[in-house]
C-alpha cells in the first residue's frame, strides 16, 4: 500500500449507536458515517453488525487503502464472554449502578479509586459473576469491538479499564483483584495508541478491507471527543452527549471518587461523567421539536425552575451517590419553559463538574470547548456561559475523528520503523 495514500479508520461506540470517521495522513477528515444499534447499547451482537455495515458501506477505495483502525466506546459498559467472544447475555450499561455491591468492592480495593464505586465497572463485574458463575472473559465496549477486528478477545486498553481496577501508575490491577478466583477474566492491558495485532484475515476478507490493517488500541468515547477537539492548557473539554463529560489535562493526576485518570502521550486527562445529559432531553423531545423550541428561549433569563436532570435514580459525578433521585417536576405547561429548566439543571450539573474538579487540584478552566450533539444548540451555549461564567465555544469534529488519530499517529511510526528497519 502506498503509505501517502493509506487512510485511518476510527470507529466511536456511543449510547444510542455507532459512527466511523476516515482521515488522510494529513489528518484530515474525508468521511463520516453513522447507524443505530438495532435493539440497543446491551445488545454486543448489534455493535458489531453496526460496526460490519458502516465499514462495508465504505466505497471501496477507501475500504481499500485503510492501513489503520482503532475503536473508543463508552467507559464501564461491560459484558461477559466466552474465550471466543461469544457473548453470555446482554451488557452491563454504564449508567448501572450496585450499591449491594459496595461490601465486596470495599474488600477489594482503596476507597476513592474509579474502582471503588458502586456505579464503575469492578461493580458491574461482580453482579455479571454472581449471574453467570464463571465467565472467560470480561470486556468492555471499545476492547470487545477491538477483540472483534483481532478475533482474539485477549487484549484490553488501559483507559477502558480502570473503572475496572487498572492501575496507571503502577501498570497492574489495584488491591487485591489480581488474586481473585476470577481474575483469568481480565484482559490483558496495552497503553491507548499500541498495536494490539494485525486483523484477523477472515475478518479482512469479510469486511473487504486490507489483510495487513492495523488495530489499535483505542481510548474511551469522552477521551476520543477531547483529541477531535485538540485543546490548549488552559482549556475545559464537555461533551454534550447522551451524558454530560467534563475534562480537562492535568501535569499531575488527580483522584477522587467518580473521577476517571487517563494518560495520553505525557499528559494526563482528568475528568467524570454525569449520568445526566441529552439523552434526558430525547426521552421528551424530538430533535426537531428541541431546535423549535430551544428558539423560544431567552438564555439571558432564569427559567424559575430546578431541576436534577437524570435519567433515572443514581449520580456518578459531579457527585458519587446511586441514591440520587431525577427531579423532573413540577412540568409547567410551556413545552419551551420545561427545556429551559431542563437545560439550565444539566448546565448547574456542568457548573458543579467543574467546581468539583478544581476542589480535587485541576486548575480551573479558562475557556470550555463542548462537543457532541448538545454543542449545535446556540441557547444552550449561552445559558452555559452564565452560568459557567466562560466563554463557550463549539467543535464539530466528532468523536471518531479523534479516535482515528490515535490509529493515524500509530500507523505513521510503525512505517517510519519499517523504513528505517
Amino acid at each position: 500500500m502506498n503509505v501517502e495514500t493509506s487512510l485511518a479508520l476510527g470507529i466511536d461506540l456511543g449510547t444510542s449507536g455507532v459512527r466511523i470517521a476516515v482521515l488522510n495522513q494529513q489528518g484530515t477528515l474525508i468521511h463520516s458515517s453513522s447507524a443505530e444499534y438495532a435493539t440497543g447499547l446491551t445488545a454486543p451482537l448489534d455493535w458489531a453488525e453496526a460496526c460490519r455495515d458502516l465499514i462495508t458501506h465504505l466505497p471501496a477505495q477507501i475500504r481499500g487503502q485503510l492501513a489503520a483502525v482503532a475503536v473508543d466506546g463508552t467507559s464501564g459498559t461491560l459484558l461477559a464472554c466466552r474465550e471466543d467472544g461469544t457473548p453470555m447475555g446482554p451488557a452491563l450499561s454504564y449508567a448501572t449502578a450496585f450499591p449491594e455491591q459496595n461490601s465486596a468492592l470495599k474488600r477489594l480495593v482503596p476507597d476513592g479509586c474509579a474502582a471503588s464505586s458502586s456505579s464503575g465497572s469492578l461493580a458491574r463485574a461482580l453482579q455479571l459473576l454472581n449471574h453467570h458463575g464463571h465467565i472467560d472473559r470480561l470486556r468492555h465496549q471499545a476492547d470487545w469491538i477491538s477483540g472483534w477486528f483481532l478475533q482474539n478477545w485477549q487484549w484490553g486498553e488501559e483507559g477502558n479499564n480502570l473503572k475496572l481496577g487498572w492501575d496507571l501508575e503502577q501498570a497492574t490491577w489495584q488491591g487485591c483483584i489480581a488474586d481473585q478466583s476470577w481474575s483469568s477474566a481480565l484482559p490483558e492491558v496495552k497503553p491507548s495508541g499500541s498495536v494490539l495485532g494485525r486483523i484477523a484475515i477472515d475478518q479482512a476478507r469479510n469486511l473487504g478491507v486490507p489483510e495487513d490493517l492495523l488495530v489499535v488500541a483505542g481510548t474511551t468515547d469522552s477521551n476520543a471527543a477531547v483529541l477531535a477537539a485538540n485543546p490548549g492548557d488552559n482549556d475545559g473539554i464537555t461533551v454534550l452527549g447522551t451524558t454530560l463529560v467534563m475534562k480537562r489535562f492535568t501535569p499531575v493526576p488527580i483522584q477522587g471518587a467518580g473521577i476517571t485518570r487517563h494518560r495520553i502521550g505525557q499528559r494526563w486527562l482528568c475528568g467524570g461523567a454525569s449520568n445526566a445529559g441529552a439523552g434526558v432531553l430525547r426521552r421528551y423531545f424530538t430533535d426537531a421539536e428541541l431546535a423549535e423550541l430551544s428558539r423560544q428561549i431567552d438564555p439571558d433569563q432564569d427559567s424559575g425552575l430546578s431541576y436534577q436532570p437524570l435519567p433515572a435514580h443514581g449520580e456518578r459525578f459531579p457527585v458519587d451517590d446511586p441514591n440520587l433521585e431525577p427531579v423532573l417536576e413540577p412540568r409547567p405547561v410551556s413545552d419551551a419553559l420545561f427545556l429551559h429548566g431542563l437545560l439550565e439543571g444539566l448546565a448547574e450539573i456542568e457548573a458543579k463538574g467543574w467546581e468539583r474538579l478544581t476542589e480535587l487540584g485541576a486548575d480551573p478552566p479558562q475557556r470550555v470547548i463542548s462537543l457532541g450533539g448538545g454543542a449545535r444548540n446556540p441557547q444552550w451555549r449561552k445559558i452555559r456561559q452564565r452560568r459557567l461564567g466562560l466563554p463557550v465555544v463549539s467543535c464539530n469534529q466528532p468523536p471518531a475523528a479523534g479516535v482515528a488519530l490515535l490509529a493515524l499517529s500509530r500507523q505513521r511510526q510503525t512505517e517510519y520503523k519499517m523504513n528505517k528497519s
